[in-house]
């Protein structure tokens, strides 16, 4: 697995996977990513500042250059998924990546939102970008649906979802719902301090809605290989 940081003006995925301070190495076959693990490299901007609190102060062509860089000149190696974080919104980032990979044949986008309505409004736009841009969507994750307390398990609504929330919309907008995350503290703890939720915590009822949303992701990645695969052996026999 390969995960692309290009959320430019914000990259906050070293310090998440717990490499910051990392340093990115040229080779003659290109930028070789940072390994969290040994089926796991990330490539993010984050590496190339010389201060963790240096600020990224780019237009849209330094950006798209930098994007360009990044899809161009990192040496992945043979992976079997690449995940590219974005920044919230539909700006320059978001463009240039469906844009510059457009003959690829992306998987798809998979959009995140919390319940209140005022994220809602914003993740329509998301979701109408994606289908103007003729990018497939896998699917919508709700975040932070409700608090989950550590210690008594008891889980408290603390955005209400005063319009159906995100299961709504994605029935509203007609793209599938992978579920609901908690609120869970330590998920921001282990962020902080660069560990994995899932191997840290593996009792919160957050653990198990990650795994079914990855199963569901991968589910739906198979599906649409084997798709390829089928119609790519109807041409060669036609």
């Amino acid at each position: 697995i390969g995960v692309l940081d290009v959320d430019i003006c914000g990259p906050s995925l070293p310090k998440i996977f717990g490499v910051e301070g990392e340093q990115v190495h040229q080779s003659g076959s290109g930028w070789s990513p940072v390994y969290v693990d040994d089926n796991l490299s990330l490539m993010s901007v984050g590496f190339l500042l010389s201060k963790a609190d240096e600020a990224v102060i780019w237009r849209g062509p330094k950006k798209n250059g930098m994007i360009k860089q990044f899809l161009r000149d990192v040496d992945w190696g043979e992976i079997d998924y690449l995940l590219i974080d974005t920044p919230p919104g539909t700006s320059d980032e978001h463009l240039s990546i469906a844009q510059y990979l457009k003959e690829s044949d992306v998987d798809g986008a998979i959009v995140i939102t919390t319940p209140q309505e005022v994220a809602l409004l914003d993740v329509r736009k998301e979701i109408t970008f994606c289908r103007k841009v003729d990018l497939p969507i896998i699917g919508v994750v709700e975040n932070m649906s409700s608090f989950v307390c550590p210690k008594c398990k008891v889980s408290t609504q603390i955005f209400p979802a005063s319009t159906g929330g995100g299961q709504k919309m994605a029935e509203d907008m007609n793209v599938p719902f992978l579920g609901s995350l908690p609120l869970d503290p330590r998920i921001g703890k282990c962020c902080d301090e660069g560990k994995s939720f899932l191997t840290e915590v593996p009792d919160s009822p957050a653990t198990q809605a990650y795994k079914q949303i990855m199963s569901k992701i991968v589910e739906y990645c198979t599906k649409r290989n084997e798709n390829r695969e089928s119609d790519s052996g109807e041409m060669k026999t036609n």
